[in-house]
């Protein structure tokens, strides 16, 4: 369960992001890093109930969690933290290129959970494209779902756009919309109080079955 304390230690380390502050507070960084420790544990239990490519893949929870410390070479922010907690689970694990369930644990409403597959490489996203062209309207069935409008009722969002049809494909697609998609993904906000909520857990795992049926979708074509 992830609990005040944690979201206190997001808030300091966004206000106070050096190492000399980190290193102070690193045993409330351990009392965190171990909360969300045990949401994933609880997570791929759950999750492991209704989707069986999760349940084989074996995961460690801690493989599930981003590293905390960010690469700075290439960046004009030279802060040596991010401000949240990143999980991702997915078939194969996180460096696969398989689509999965995430969830990013922030503060004051930053937190956000759901499922797709986010910015992939050319390859892939070329293998995606040609899914939902193929079957555009099990695509559009997946999507029109009830529960699905309900918990995204932004539907399915993109991780960029091309400004004209990808090659190979008409500007009379009736996929093109999508098309155009350099990526797919869900999202769910949540403020900080439903993070604290005994009930979170479960509520991310009602949200990950939700969004299977489109993660199942797009990683047949991956396989």
């Amino acid at each position: 369960m992830i609990t005040a304390s944690t979201l206190s230690f997001l808030q300091g380390l966004k206000a106070n992001n050096t190492r000399e502050w980190f290193e102070e507070h690193r045993p409330e960084y351990q009392e965190a890093y171990g909360e969300v420790i045990g949401l994933v544990a609880e997570l791929l239990r759950k999750v492991s109930s209704f989707d069986s490519a999760i349940a084989s893949s074996g995961l460690d929870p801690k493989n599930c969690i981003m590293r905390i410390y960010r690469d700075v070479r290439f960046s004009r922010n030279k802060s040596p933290y991010k401000t949240n907690f990143f999980v991702y689970i997915n078939r194969g694990g996180r460096k696969s290129r398989f689509g999965g369930y995430y969830v990013h644990i922030g503060t004051q409403g930053e937190s956000f959970a759901g499922g797709g597959v986010y910015m992939p490489e050319s390859e892939p996203l070329g293998c995606l494209r040609e899914e939902i062209a193929g079957h555009f309207t099990e695509w559009r069935s997946i999507l029109s779902a009830e529960a699905f409008r309900t918990r995204f009722p932004e539907g399915v969002l993109p991780s960029g756009l091309l400004k004209r049809p990808p090659k190979g494909y008409e500007s009379s697609d009736p996929a093109l919309e999508y098309l155009r998609y350099k990526g797919y993904y869900t999202q769910r906000f949540f403020v900080d109080t439903e993070v604290t909520a005994q009930e979170f857990a479960g509520e991310l795992a009602a949200l990950f079955q939700c969004v299977k049926p489109m993660v199942d979708f797009l990683n047949r074509s991956l396989g």
